[in-house]
């Protein structure tokens, strides 16, 4: 598996410097559209059931991470460098876009799972690059100690904060503050925003599945099998981690949807800019987990809310 993994990290997709802009431009514009939910009340609501909001930050910033690592050095006989970043990258990116309807859907605790999206989408402008930096020179750090075969990477956490900040945090803050200021607007245009960020997300999506197809076919099967393991490590993880911290059903529910749907498209943002991971850098891996998971994580996270919905809590 390792040898058929190992073509993937040299291999350019055909994404174009002007697709990364259209992809910052349509994530920007989901975040704003996701913000004009989030309002103050959320956050007040957050002092009143606040152990509940702590484990899901936890699940999401320290034990996702924290067990994305483990799992890279697990099978990091059968992996290359560029894949295990990627998968350290999704990781530490927040919670995706479409969690809300998720848990929705799971009837999970909706007002948690909105308090989880903005204190992580805030939250990870920091910690986004602040855990990849960690966990990529930790992974880094160990294949040195096992043998010579991997080069050094720099990670530039400071450009990666600031794209982070630009694509999530300025989008997040404008969308908050038309909430605010303009309620009665953002109840007009919130309907609207949510169909054309879903319709611009899955045009994109479907323009670079088309101009790498070839590359998808002859590779999926590969990357299908990492990306099942770490999704299924992320919604797992976060479920039992919640029960043992003493939460109820519902709200584990939602915790592990929070934390097993990642904004992979963020990740293939920063994967793709230049500043961050230089041209010259082969990446190839960390693009194939990246764009997978994105398409991946929808399908498990339906998935599994139309089980939940079925199943009726026991506490």
């Amino acid at each position: 598996m390792r040898e058929a993994l190992e073509v993937l990290d040299p291999i350019r997709l055909n994404f174009e410097q002007g697709g990364v802009f259209l992809l910052n431009l349509i994530l920007a514009f989901i975040m704003y559209g996701v913000a004009l939910n989030i309002e103050l009340s959320h956050f007040k609501n957050i002092g009143k059931n606040p152990k509940s909001v702590v484990v899901g930050f936890l699940s999401q910033f320290v034990i996702l991470p924290f067990l994305t690592f483990l799992l890279t050095l697990a099978v990091s006989r059968w992996i290359t460098v560029g894949v295990a970043l990627g998968m350290i990258l999704v990781a530490a990116c927040p919670g995706g876009n479409i969690s809300n309807f998720i848990s929705a859907l799971a009837r999970g605790n909706i007002a948690l799972s909105v308090s989880l999206t903005a204190i992580s989408s805030l939250t990870s402008i920091i910690l986004t690059p602040f855990n990849f930096s960690l966990y990529g020179n930790a992974y880094l750090y160990f294949l040195t100690l096992k043998s010579n075969l991997s080069r050094p990477i720099e990670i530039d956490s400071v450009q990666m904060f600031q794209t982070v900040f630009i694509i999530l945090g300025i989008p997040l803050l404008l969308g908050m503050l038309t909430n605010s200021r303009f309620p009665e607007f953002t109840k007009k245009i919130n309907k609207t925003i949510r169909i054309l960020s879903l319709v611009f997300f899955a045009g994109f999506v479907i323009i670079a599945f088309r101009n790498n197809y070839e590359y998808f076919v002859r590779y999926i099967h590969y990357i299908f099998l990492i990306v099942l393991l770490h999704n299924a490590l992320g919604l797992l993880g976060g479920y039992y981690f919640s029960k043992i911290m003493g939460q109820t059903s519902i709200n584990s529910r939602t915790i592990a949807i929070e934390t097993g749907i990642q904004n992979s498209g963020l990740a293939l943002a920063l994967i793709f800019n230049p500043k961050i991971f230089p041209i010259e850098l082969e990446i190839g891996g960390m693009a194939f987990i990246a764009a997978w998971w994105g398409i991946w994580h929808i399908i498990s996270g339906v998935a599994i809310a139309y089980w939940w919905r079925r199943q009726t809590p026991n506490d």
